[in-house]
């Protein structure tokens, strides 16, 4: 749920002001037949985000599972195909096809917005002869251990990085490289299964947890490739950024750049949130960064499409992460919309079609807003969530809430889901550390549990 708080009001560019007629004209020009962009295997939220801006715009392909618990309310059967997006691809390229013909649609772009329904996306445009990155660019940026080998070798900065199979590994690996070691899955999401080790107890006790975490994890699409295998790579101190930008024609275009928010230790690698920042406040070479998103992208056999990607600034030094041919989720996408009037997943959705998009912004001066997400502090059941201490802070802009009453929380490492409550959006005063205010709102939010762990 979304709550507004009264005292405080967020300005909106001049240009939306026109959206209602915009997204008439585009109801009108695209209702039922002619030609649309194929978004494969998204969220039913990010569904109900995109039929309210981009209206007759997009064919959706959903899996069963998700409509089957979707809250919102369900496409007009034109709007979507839904099926299990498990079964073999030719079977959904047949559903798909059987339903252009009824309805007299055409498909001119592909998306995908999760990181699981990517090689499918990738498989389909390849039989629909459209824009995509190939399947093998795809499972190249799905493996952490395999994007970081490819950049290694080319010479694009990265941290250093082993395959581990056991703690012996990983111990093998802290020793070479004299320092704090991270070990994380060859695939997976923000935090997830994610461990610092730096010393040879907390590198044996952070192999049991991971190898115990995939064996759990097994039928899960996003870990199901490899459950024995992992990732140790070199910690690398210094601030941590997320990016989206286009690359077209060899030609990189950065659309936008956040900062990372970390002020909690446990779990690992947890973002508490996310600041909107520029250049010379993050202490970067944009010609440096543009560069190195260039050769990153190239090396991966990404082209032609918008990625995210993740990387550290560690005294002048940048290092990639990762890489993924979508933009960033999470919160970010909210973030930008009331910062800045851009909405980056219509954006993706336009480029997808070689369709003019509105222009991209890297830095919203004055409307420094952050995102701060908001999590539990320990499971049990949700019997009320306060914000009204919150909702009464000037600096606060925006609350959105997916945790309600009875909502159940375990904490991770068993669940790294259940845990998070919402954000809220916010504008920092000005001369307080911004971590620091972080820590001030997520105080102001009261939760109340009942048959709560201690």
């Amino acid at each position: 749920m979304s709550i507004n708080p009264t005292p405080c009001t967020l300005d909106f560019p001049s240009s939306t002001k026109n959206l209602f007629l915009q997204r008439e004209r585009r109801r009108l020009q695209y209702e039922t037949g002619g030609s649309k962009v194929l978004v494969v295997g998204t969220t039913s939220d990010y569904v109900d985000l995109l039929r309210k801006s981009n209206p007759g715009r997009v064919l959706y392909l959903t899996a069963q599972s998700e409509r089957d618990k979707a809250g919102e309310s369900r496409p007009l059967e034109y709007e979507e195909i839904v099926c299990d997006l498990e079964e073999d691809v030719a079977l959904i390229l047949q559903k798909i096809r059987v339903h252009l013909h009824r309805w007299d649609i055409s498909v001119e772009g592909v998306v995908s917005f999760d990181c699981e329904s990517m090689e499918l996306a990738a498989l389909l445009a390849r039989e629909l002869s459209l824009s995509y990155p190939p399947p093998d660019s795809i499972r190249l940026c799905r493996d952490k251990f395999v994007t970081k080998s490819i950049w290694q070798a080319k010479g694009i900065p990265c941290p250093h990085h082993k395959l581990a199979l056991s703690a012996e590994d990983v111990m093998d690996f802290w020793q070479e490289v004299g320092g704090p070691v991270v070990v994380k899955p060859l695939s997976g999401s923000g935090s997830e299964l994610v461990f610092l080790c730096s010393s040879r107890k907390e590198c044996e006790r952070a192999t049991h947890m991971i190898l115990d975490g995939l064996a759990e994890r097994k039928e899960m699409p996003l870990y199901s490739q490899a459950t024995t295998s992992f990732v140790a790579e070199e910690f690398v101190a210094g601030n941590e950024f997320s990016c989206d930008f286009t690359i077209k024609r060899g030609r990189i275009e950065i659309l936008r750049l956040t900062r990372k928010l970390k002020y909690t230790e446990k779990p690992f690698g947890t973002i508490n949130g996310y600041m909107i920042t520029d250049w010379q406040r993050a202490g970067i070479n944009q010609e440096q960064l543009s560069l190195i998103f260039k050769l990153g992208a190239e090396a991966l056999g990404l082209s032609d499409v918008i990625c995210m990607v993740d990387f550290i600034v560690d005294h002048d030094k940048i290092l990639l992460l990762e890489m993924t041919p979508r933009p960033g989720g999470d919160c970010i996408p909210f973030l930008l919309h009331k910062a800045a009037g851009f909405d980056i997943l219509s954006y993706f959705v336009e480029f997808a079609g070689n369709r003019t998009a509105a222009s991209p912004v890297t830095c919203v001066s004055g409307k420094e807003l952050v995102a701060l997400r908001l999590h539990a502090e320990r499971s049990g059941d949700v019997a009320k969530i306060k914000t009204d201490r919150l909702s009464l802070d000037p600096r606060t802009r925006e609350i959105n809430l997916v945790g309600q009453a009875g909502h159940r929380i375990t904490m991770p490492p068993s669940d790294y889901d259940s845990w998070y409550l919402g954000y809220i959006l916010f504008q920092p005063a000005p001369g307080i550390p911004v971590e620091q205010q972080c820590r001030e709102l997520r105080c102001l939010l009261e939760v109340e549990m009942y048959n709560a762990d201690n």
